[in-house]
């Protein structure tokens, strides 16, 4: 008993002061706190306790409760939750939920969840936040959920505002929504918040899905989340390792993903318990967390002409990996935090994802330094918002990015970074078109390159011209053009190159999970590959179509290593077709080995032995393809 009411104090203190932009311990370890108390005693009253019940007198009662989500981290139980029903996924952002009230057209209203029952009169504030529409084209009276949250770049801008005014420096992206939605003064600052809606109420009105309330939703002129349909599992665990990606580079925070039921009868008949609907969930990752300290910040260029700085840090184990490396998104990043060598810092990993920044614990007395010259051409380096850029159009490790991530992504794999940098110092390739003029003879006078390796390479480079549109839009460094998001476009009907340049930002609206802003970045972004489109396919690209398979692989993660028989894009581009996952490296999560070594001493082929995971052939993979579920 003694315990119990340990956590229940525990668990009340750290709701309110997180609700209040002021954690004081993770998510991960508040989330075993509960855990262990639902064991202890699963139906105590703190348990059922939503939100924060610490309001101040400007509390308003919802006229539908605002419930909190029913969590799992693990795919087996969201396997078992959704059975074999359709789904829709959005990311779960990290800010604070809130409700919008339209009455006539007009906001009147906006309030935080608080404890479900009665929420924070925040409406002053929402009023600043740009993308929240004071007015809708409807004339009933309708109430629209979502999260008010803030992006790293804003961050940035609100933190330099912040301190110019005197305030305090705030501390990470998630607190200083909860801080700002909780002032009495400067609520101008709200300008630097963003509002995102994922759920949309109103009586009478015969809606039958999930994705229908979405598509209203982006009518009415409002930011979505980034929703996604899933007919099944395989779909489901492709979307997970994409949030998983989106945690260390995406441009703001999420902790996981929100899975709701398609279907909207079905929403009615579940109904929900007292804390949580049950035809929602909420899938987390288990992030482990660790303290080391930076030896020293290295800046490397990217093909868009960014320098991207990485922490070299002092070894440190997370999730069964030695980390001594940690991304640190941008200039913004190192600038906000004053990131410097010396600094002791927290740092997290999900998964097999890149490990990620939290937040600095100790700071050293060393100074901050910003690179002025770029480590690639050494030109004059330039402030653009919160990323550092080098000034020279023509960098060539600028260049040398672009077309080493086309070449990886349409499937030259014979054609590696060290060779790629002897054509491109031998003036023999200057831009992507010109790996498609590349002579066998020209070829020869590379160090140790003879005439078998030549037309190998020859051979490889141009059986990549025939490829599936998808992985052709995909190579080409598309702004927000991964993989998936381009199967979308030319799943929904833009699948040749003639209707691909005719997208229009309304068209690409329409399809899922294009909002406003990334359909824009996208299509200028496309515009101007145009040309280099145009001058592809006059070398003679060819599109194939892909026709998605239902097989054994769906779902299914696989790795490869060491040399096949066939080309490892066409292998990988198989695998996909058939539902399956490909991965980088090997994993407890990791499904099958393919491999044509019986034994090696390769350090995938090793893990995967000690991990019991399946090891394939090029054979065995071709039966699974064929085996259909």
């Amino acid at each position: 008993m003694g315990r119990i009411k340990e956590l229940e104090e525990l668990i009340l203190h750290h709701k309110i002061i997180y609700y209040h932009g002021k954690p004081e311990i993770s998510d991960a370890k508040y989330d075993q706190l509960e855990d262990e108390l639902k064991k202890l005693d699963p139906e105590n009253k703190v348990l059922k306790v939503v939100g924060s019940t610490d309001l101040s007198k400007g509390k308003v009662k919802h006229e539908r409760k605002m419930l909190s989500l029913e969590k799992t981290y693990e795919e087996k139980g969201l396997k078992s939750w959704m059975k074999d029903r359709e789904v829709v996924s959005t990311f779960k952002l990290d800010g604070v939920a809130c409700s919008l009230i339209y009455e006539k057209g007009t906001l009147t209203l906006a309030k935080t969840r608080g404890d479900g029952i009665h929420g924070e009169n925040i409406t002053p504030k929402i009023l600043w936040i740009p993308n929240v529409p004071n007015k809708l084209d409807n004339q009933e009276k309708l109430e629209i959920r979502g999260e008010v949250y803030c992006t790293e770049a804003d961050f940035f801008h609100l933190s330099n505002e912040m301190v110019s005014m005197g305030l305090d420096k705030p501390t990470s992206q998630r607190n200083i929504v909860a801080g700002l939605m909780g002032r009495k003064e400067n609520l101008e600052l709200c300008r630097f918040l963003e509002f995102q809606a994922f759920d949309y109420l109103v009586d009478g009105r015969p809606l039958k899905t999930e994705m229908e309330k979405f598509t209203l939703l982006k009518k009415f002129g409002l930011q979505i989340a980034e929703v996604e349909l899933h007919k099944d599992f395989s779909s489901v665990k492709a979307a997970i390792k994409r949030a998983e990606n989106f945690m260390s580079t995406g441009e703001y925070q999420i902790d996981g993903l929100v899975f709701s039921f398609n279907d909207l009868d079905l929403h009615d008949r579940l109904g929900h318990t007292a804390h949580h609907p049950r035809y929602k969930i909420a899938f987390k990752f288990q992030g482990e967390a660790a303290i080391t300290k930076i030896k020293d910040i290295s800046w490397s260029i990217s093909r868009n002409g960014y320098l991207t700085p990485v922490a070299n840090v002092e070894p440190v184990e997370l999730s069964g990996a030695k980390i001594s490396r940690v991304t640190l998104h941008n200039y913004g990043m190192v600038a906000q935090h004053d990131l410097k060598t010396g600094d002791q810092i927290e740092i997290v990993r999900s998964g097999e994802v890149i490990p990620k920044f939290l937040e600095v614990k100790k700071a050293s007395k060393n100074k901050l330094e910003i690179p002025t010259k770029c480590p690639s051409c050494n030109a004059k380096t330039v402030i653009d918002d919160i990323r550092l850029l080098c000034s020279n159009q023509d960098c060539p490790g600028r260049n040398k990015e672009s077309i080493l991530n086309f070449i990886q992504k349409i499937g030259i794999d014979d054609l590696s970074s060290k060779r790629l940098d002897e054509l491109l110092g031998a003036g023999l390739v200057k831009k992507i078109p010109d790996l498609y003029r590349l002579k066998k003879e020209q070829l020869t006078k590379l160090d140790k390159v003879k005439d078998k390796l030549a037309s190998k390479l020859i051979n490889t480079i141009d059986e990549s011209k025939k490829v599936d549109l998808t992985t052709f839009l995909s190579s080409l460094g598309i702004t927000g053009g991964a993989y998936n998001k381009c199967e979308k476009v030319v799943s929904q009907g833009h699948n040749t190159i003639a209707k691909v340049k005719k997208l229009t930002v309304d068209k690409l609206m329409e399809i899922e999970s294009f909002a406003e802003k990334s359909s824009m970045d996208f299509l200028s972004s496309l515009t101007a590959k145009f040309p280099l489109i145009d001058e592809l396919t006059s070398l003679g690209f060819k599109f194939s179509k892909v026709a998605k398979e239902n097989t054994s692989l769906s779902g299914k993660k696989i790795c490869i290593t060491g040399s096949l028989t066939e080309k490892r894009s066409i292998i990988e581009g198989r695998i996909r077709e058939a539902g399956g996952i490909v991965v980088s490296s090997v994993s407890s999560g990791t499904d099958y080995l393919l491999t044509n070594d019986t034994n090696s001493n390769s350090s995938k082929f090793v893990k995967a032995k000690k991990l019991n995971i399946s090891i394939v052939s090029e054979k065995k993979l071709a039966s699974l393809l064929k085996e259909t579920t």
